[in-house]
């Protein structure tokens, strides 16, 4: 019998599909806002959760989705109200989520053991309502992330302008903290609370070695993100090892080989310096240019920050959006 006629298998690729998907989909943004550790804070979060559950004899993933949820939501309002910055909103999570996993752990009288298939993942784990469990919270974050794509991409690219633009940045900034609680609990049971943090983040690392778009990044960094948690699965299997660890190894030597071959072909990802205060240049009317593109997130092009708006390179030259037409310069 081939790994595919086993039920624990064809669930675990189920779940390393939906995994790929929405681990990276949240992960393009953490990583904009340079915050790609977060997943591990998350994750440790969730370790008490889990423990929790353990503890009360409730469904596990359950409790872990209750508790990592509540604590990013604390931790992100602690953050925006400046009571604690980044670093230290990060290592409070660390710290008190590590050590109220190991503490619960030891008054439910589990093993390492038990603990472990939630740390690294396993196949053999994956039953029938956890499979329900990923997919019902891959689904919620897929289309958060999809659907509200322009709005999260304002926030976490800059805040300030942002809240010029309208956006209720505080309502942004927490439901990404939820959504990012939300595929932690998905990828607990395939990639392991403390490797998914890996998941949201090298493939996003991968693809922007190869894009120029955020657009074509996220989609990008989803479709890798299919293929090592389908990858790492499949070895996991021959090679018996925790699933949690392939898929990351394969992750990373994805990214090492992209990083090398970029290098080696010269891969051309022009970086203009941001014009000094003051320097304006020579700005040329380009009324004709709205009707056949406009510049956005999405167009394509580098955005460079150009005094109090953002220039976009087209063809050797910078377009600057001005009032209902755009200048050259």
């Amino acid at each position: 019998m081939t790994m595919f006629g086993y039920d624990f298998m064809q669930r675990a690729l189920v779940g390393a599909v939906l995994t790929g998907l929405a681990a990276p989909a949240v992960g393009t943004y953490l990583v904009q806002r340079r915050q790609a550790l977060i997943g591990d804070g998350i994750g440790h979060v969730a370790l008490t959760g889990v423990a929790l559950g353990l503890l009360t004899g409730a469904f596990p993933v359950l409790t872990a989705m209750i508790v990592a949820t509540a604590g990013a939501v604390t931790i992100e309002v602690v953050r925006m109200r400046g009571r604690a910055s980044g670093d230290v909103a990060l290592a409070m999570l660390f710290y008190g989520g590590i050590a109220g996993g190991v503490l619960l752990t030891g008054l439910a009288g589990n093993s390492a053991a038990t603990l472990n298939t939630y740390l690294f993942g396993s196949l053999t784990t994956v039953s029938p309502t956890d499979l329900w469990v990923i997919a019902g919270l891959a689904l919620v974050v897929l289309v958060l992330a999809l659907s509200l794509r322009r709005q999260l991409f304002a926030v976490c690219h800059d805040e300030e302008y942002a809240r010029v633009a309208g956006l209720r940045v505080p309502v942004y900034n927490v439901l990404l903290a939820v959504m990012a609680a939300l595929t932690v609990t998905t990828a607990m049971r395939v990639v392991g609370l403390l490797l998914v943090s890996a998941l949201m983040v090298v493939p996003v690392a991968t693809a922007q070695q190869l894009t120029r778009s955020f657009r074509t990044t996220l989609l990008l960094a989803m479709g890798l993100g299919v293929v090592v948690s389908s990858a790492g699965v499949v070895l996991s299997y021959y090679v018996d090892v925790a699933p949690g660890a392939s898929i990351v190894v394969i992750a990373i030597a994805g990214f090492v080989a992209t990083a090398c071959l970029g290098g080696a072909l010269g891969r051309r990802r022009t970086t203009m310096p941001e014009l000094a205060e003051g320097e304006l240049g020579v700005h040329v009317a380009a009324h004709d240019h709205e009707q056949v593109h406009t510049h956005g997130e999405d167009c394509g092009h580098d955005a460079v920050r150009h005094g109090d708006h953002v220039d976009y390179l087209h063809e050797g030259h910078r377009h600057a959006q001005h009032v209902d037409h755009y200048d050259e310069h």
